[in-house]
Parts: structure tokens; C-alpha cells; sequence
């Protein structure tokens, strides 16, 4: 049985709307709760709101209508979020969202500099951080010449630096090979955080989260929970294109 610490909301929202300008809301009437023992997966197509929900959580984007706590603090001002979003690790869907100084050490340092950490102190942290990650000898490369999913697994180094209490994961598996991909499979493990994982990747996501949802119409369907699993089967004439509903 989990404990009351581990039922206490970290993240709630409340009947979240958003909408574009000049299009149809793209949440309606969201409710989400995410607590310590929660690990979830986020399964939905494109333009269902999913990448939306991460940035109305961090307070990248305001609610028409509705609550965001966090923490168990109601956020209803910039200052609000300001004093908790480190607390909450945001991997961006796009890499390159994320990195922005000259060289890999300067990308993971940033954030626990600007937590008040001394250069020393923040320099250790993403050194260790990188270690970690399997990721030792990365300190002083460029970062806009790694590739794809190098730069993916230093954008979750500087997410890891900061030590948050949550992780919120936007397609962490882009441009990652197998084998990386295992590896980032056993780091999450060992980190043992609550997190939610927006991704297609079926596989991943079975290794990584102990249930997965969908979206529909602007909500999270947590009455319909997805099973994904694998089959095999053959066809006389397997090799020519066909299709399974």
C-alpha cells in the first residue's frame, strides 16, 4: 500500500482549457494528478495536446480556463512557477530547444548555476551528471555538432543537473539507437522518479511507466488505459503491402 507521502499530489490540474488564437481548444476541461508512486505514459496522436499540457504544467503557457498546482501550491502568477519549476525536469521534444551554450560542460552547468550554485559547485554537478549518463569525455565538445541523439541525451543532462523531484519526458527516445536507448531504459530505473513520458514508442514505454493513457477530445482517458503488445503471424503472401485494423 502506498504511503500518504507517496499519494500526495506533486502536480494537479483542474479542469485545464487552452486554446490557439483562431482555433479550436486543444484541451478541454483537463484533469490530471501525478503523485510520487506514479510513473505514466502518454500515448496520443499529433495535435492532441500532449506537448501542450507539459508547458501549461511548467507555465510556458497560461490556461483559458482552469487550476494548476504544483507541489500542492495553487500557480497563479510567473513568480509561482518561477519558485518551483526547477523542482519539475522538462526534456523538450526538440533537442535543440534546450541547448544553447558553446560547449556541452556550459550547457549542463547552467542550471544548477542559475539555482545558486558556485562555478565550482555547478561544474561538479555536471560532471557527475555526465558521468552518470555514460556520457565522460562529452565536456568540452560543441554542442551544435553532436548528432541527433547525442544531443538528446545531453539535453536530459542538463535536465538530471538541476536534481529534480519530477521528470516530464517529450519523445525521450528521438534519434536514439538501441542501444542507447536501453541505457536510457536503466537510467530512469535507477533514478526511481515519478514521471510522465509523452512518446510513440511502444517498447519504451512498456520498460519505463507502470500505466499509459490517451487523449481525446482536449482529455486524458485514465478509464481507457492502453496494453500494448507484441504478435507474430504470416501470410502465403506475407511480402506485399497489406494492413491490420
Amino acid at each position: 500500500m502506498d504511503s500518504p507521502s507517496e499519494r500526495f499530489p506533486l502536480i494537479q490540474l483542474k479542469n485545464i482549457s487552452f486554446g490557439f488564437p483562431g482555433a479550436r481548444p486543444v484541451l478541454r476541461g483537463l484533469n490530471l494528478t501525478l503523485t510520487a508512486s506514479d510513473r505514466i505514459g502518454l500515448v496520443a496522436p499529433n495535435g492532441s495536446g500532449k506537448t501542450t499540457l507539459f508547458h501549461l504544467i511548467m507555465g510556458l503557457m497560461t490556461p483559458s480556463a482552469g487550476t494548476v498546482e504544483l507541489f500542492g501550491k495553487p500557480m497563479k502568477s510567473e513568480s509561482d512557477f518561477g519558485t518551483v519549476r526547477t523542482r519539475i525536469g522538462l526534456l523538450f521534444q526538440d533537442a535543440d530547444d534546450q541547448l544553447f551554450s558553446p560547449t556541452v560542460l556550459e550547457d549542463v552547468a547552467f542550471g544548477p548555476l542559475n539555482q545558486g550554485k558556485s562555478p565550482a559547485e555547478a561544474v561538479d554537478i555536471a560532471r557527475r551528471t555526465l558521468a552518470f549518463l555514460g556520457l565522460e569525455g562529452f565536456e568540452e565538445r560543441v554542442t551544435f555538432k553532436l548528432s541527433g541523439g547525442e544531443k538528446r541525451m545531453i539535453s536530459l543532462a542538463t535536465v538530471l543537473a538541476l536534481q529534480p523531484e519530477v521528470l516530464l519526458l517529450d519523445e525521450p527516445t528521438t534519434g536514439l539507437d538501441r542501444r542507447t536507448e536501453a541505457r536510457l531504459v536503466k537510467i530512469l530505473d535507477d533514478l526511481d522518479l515519478p514521471l510522465m513520458i509523452i512518446s510513440h514508442n511502444p517498447e519504451f514505454l512498456n520498460a519505463t511507466v507502470k500505466n499509459i493513457y490517451t487523449m481525446r477530445d482536449g482529455k486524458i482517458l485514465f478509464d481507457e488505459e492502453y496494453h500494448i503488445h507484441h504478435y507474430s503471424h504470416s501470410h502465403p503472401r506475407g511480402r506485399e503491402p497489406h494492413r491490420h485494423d
